[in-house]
């Protein structure tokens, strides 16, 4: 069993079988999808949540251990290691404890403390801390030296030697550690002697302001840390520090003499010189990174809902990127998403061509016989979708307005770049927003997820931990719906369980080289892509109007013998199992368990044969915004407005109510009733009605409220 298995099991609650076999395909090259999906049995029906939570806590485990072998070779390596020390470091349950364990013994740079050991002063250091004796400065005149001219220097250096020691104490280092936690007060100041500029003025509320440190939630903590880092903030960390130091030296002095006025001495000056600074940046570093973990976790919700909302599918589109002196670029693209042609219109000002651009649209739409125009949601979008709205088409074309948050950073990465070689930024960002509306998911992996609109700290928190979540997060949402194999890109591609980029570019090579893939099994002749790679990605990967009926499917090709057997008791083809729903209804799974195959599989496959490569996603809705109001301008308190979801925080929701400027739904303001997080009653780009509550205009905020009353709705 791994040695980490009874300590994770214990803390996630669950059973350690079910641990070590996860554990075991973990650590044999097993995605999390790929577990989840096709090794329930093993699992005991584990998620992804809980999968992924046993893989944070063994790597953490495994880094633990990692540091204990090297905290216990240098102090081995120093011959100041004993069997009792030993004994504290391996059964040390976290890395904080473990570093107060060894700074004693770590090498350090040549402090007071180091000084006054190399004058010869430990011993009279050591003889003030027994306490027993007041004849210090008689015992102090033992030790002058030409380093030492008097009694106050030797003193004085004794008391550097206790100070270090009492800052290196784990019993004073734990209590510091434990009071800084529930005690301290984060103070923030404006800045003295900065410019109220628009940009300082964002940090208004942080110009006095203090709290306790462990009421202070994480977007405060974010946002002070931002106004720190941009100069407009001062920040620091308050603490009784008298009251402490007074019960901290109970425990270390227990007379009354002179030797104990010298080491409260000792004790105060290593509190504020050491012991302090060393706490307080560990804990200010210890509630970042809780806050960084609560962004990071709210963000990667966002981006979930983001990924997965509902695709158009493949109709031709006509992606409009709005504009005003620039003119707005039109793109026309086939249901594949592959550019058919371009080109420039100026229907709004100064240029103000509007018939002409109307023109224009409807002959693109009968040429290419358009069925969708989606519209970026950015500069002059309202002005175009108005433009756009007033055209006879003849049919019934569906527009909509979709959101550019990341189309120009796609539009100038190398990914766009290799797509369109001979195409400038503007028609690549145009393509961008008609492929964002046919689906979403395919079109957002090319873009680095922290710029993509659905955040609010992204770029202040850990890039490695965030990148590491919001990769998870791709890695799912893209497993879950499955990718068309014929005709995904190679951004794509790369989320597949048990892919890469370099085998996503090979299956596209590969695909470019010989044509369309007929079945899943021609993935073992893609260069590179082993026996393991295809067990991961295989059943992710669909192949419409494939050779196998399976191969569209979600049902995994080490299975496509049970369903094989299935249409044979049943004495029918696969292909008419799928389409006969009374003839699924009579298959008795008991029939085809084995030890390897149990119920969850069979379930799961009889889920697929009822629907066959079903997309998880919801269906597009339409949505429109209010006529009135286009300019925040146009806002007056009381309005109820319609609006969209685009960005879910811990303290609210941002909605787009069509004027450039999302307003806040602060948490109270959702619902009536107490909630915990706005996700518990909302999701992104869900369609909701609002009032305006303030409106400040230097700032341009907008203030809303969900909680209207019921003939206002």
């Amino acid at each position: 069993m791994n040695k980490f298995t009874s300590k994770i099991a214990k803390e996630l609650n669950l059973s350690a079988k079910v641990v070590e076999n996860t554990l075991e395909l973990l650590n044999n090259g097993a995605t999390i999808p790929f577990i989840s999906r096709y090794r329930k049995e093993q699992t005991e029906g584990l998620d992804e949540v809980n999968i992924g939570l046993i893989k944070d806590l063994y790597d953490k485990e495994v880094e633990l251990s990692k540091r204990k072998e090297t905290v216990i070779k240098t102090i081995t390596e120093a011959g100041k290691m004993t069997k009792e020390l030993l004994q504290q470091i391996e059964e040390c349950p976290n890395a904080a404890q473990l570093e107060d364990l060894y700074l004693p013994f770590k090498p350090k740079r040549r402090t007071k403390a180091q000084i006054a050991k190399e004058k010869g002063l430990e011993p009279l250091a050591q003889f003030i801390m027994i306490q027993r004796e007041n004849n210090i400065e008689q015992k102090a005149r033992v030790f002058l030296s030409p380093d030492i001219k008097d009694v106050n220097e030797a003193i004085k250096g004794a008391q550097d030697i206790i100070a270090e020691l009492f800052s290196e104490d784990q019993r004073a280092r734990q209590m510091l550690r434990k009071n800084m936690q529930y005690e301290a007060v984060v103070v923030a100041k404006q800045k003295k002697g900065i410019e109220l500029t628009e940009e300082a003025l964002k940090y208004k509320d942080y110009f006095n302001y203090s709290e306790r440190l462990k009421r202070c939630y994480s977007h405060r903590l974010l946002a002070i840390n931002r106004g720190e880092k941009e100069g407009f903030l001062s920040i620091n960390i308050e603490l009784d520090d008298d009251a402490f130091i007074q019960k901290i030296a109970r425990f270390f002095i227990k007379s009354n003499g002179k030797a104990a006025q010298l080491i409260h001495e000792a004790i105060e000056d290593g509190y504020k010189r050491l012991l302090f600074p060393a706490i307080k940046n560990e804990v200010l570093a210890l509630a970042k990174e809780q806050a960084d973990a609560e962004a990071i976790k709210v963000f990667a919700e966002n981006l979930r809902q983001l990924l997965l909302a509902a695709p158009l599918g493949q109709k031709r589109t006509l992606g409009i990127d709005p504009g005003f002196r620039t003119g707005c670029k039109v793109v026309c693209l086939n249901s594949e998403g592959n550019l058919l042609q371009h080109t420039v219109i100026f229907p709004n000002a100064p240029h103000n061509k509007e018939k002409e651009a109307q023109g224009t649209i409807k002959q693109l739409v009968s040429k290419y016989d358009i069925e969708a125009i989606a519209i970026g949601n950015g500069t002059a979008s309202r002005e175009t979708l108005s433009i756009v709205k007033g055209i006879d088409f003849t049919k019934q074309l569906d527009v909509f307005v979709v959101s550019e948050d990341g189309a120009s950073i796609y539009s100038a990465s190398k990914i766009a770049r290799e797509e369109f070689p001979n195409e400038d930024v503007t028609v690549r960002g145009a393509v961008s927003i008609a492929r964002r509306l046919m689906d979403p998911l395919a079109e957002l992996v090319k873009i680095d997820a922290k710029n993509i609109g659905v955040g609010q700290y992204q770029h202040d928190v850990d890039q490695n931990a965030l990148k590491k979540s919001l990769d998870v997060v791709v890695e799912s949402c893209v497993n879950s719906v499955g990718v068309n194999l014929n005709t995904a890109s190679s951004s794509l591609l790369t989320y597949v369980s048990g892919l890469g980029p370099s085998l996503a570019q090979n299956i596209v090579d590969f695909r470019s080289k010989n044509g369309a893939f007929s079945s899943r099994s021609q993935l073992k002749k893609v260069p590179r892509l082993g026996d393991i790679a295809f067990q991961q990605c295989a059943g992710f990967l669909r192949i419409p109007n494939g050779k196998h009926p399976l191969d569209n499917t979600a049902v995994h090709p080490e299975s496509y013998h049970i369903v094989e057997k299935m249409a044979k008791d049943a004495r029918c083809s696969i292909e008419m199992l799928i389409q006969d729903k009374e003839k699924q209804k009579a298959i008795d799974l008991n029939l085809y368990v084995t030890n390897e195959i149990g119920f969850p599989t069979l379930q799961d496959i009889m889920t697929e044969l009822d629907k066959p490569g079903r997309d998880p996603r919801m269906q597009l809705e339409h949505f429109e915004f209010d006529s009135r109001v286009k300019e925040i301008g146009d806002l007056s308190i009381g309005m109820v407005l319609p609006g969209i979801i685009t960005n879910i925080t811990n303290f609210g929701v941002f909605v787009d109510i069509g004027v450039h400027n999302d307003g806040l739904v602060h948490i109270s303001q959702i619902t009536n009733r107490y909630i915990s997080s706005p996700t518990d009653v909302v999701k992104l780009h869900q369609h909701v009605q609002v009032k305006v509550i303030e409106v400040d205009l230097q700032r341009k905020r907008i203030a809303l409220s969900m909680r209207l009353n019921q003939n206002e709705k």
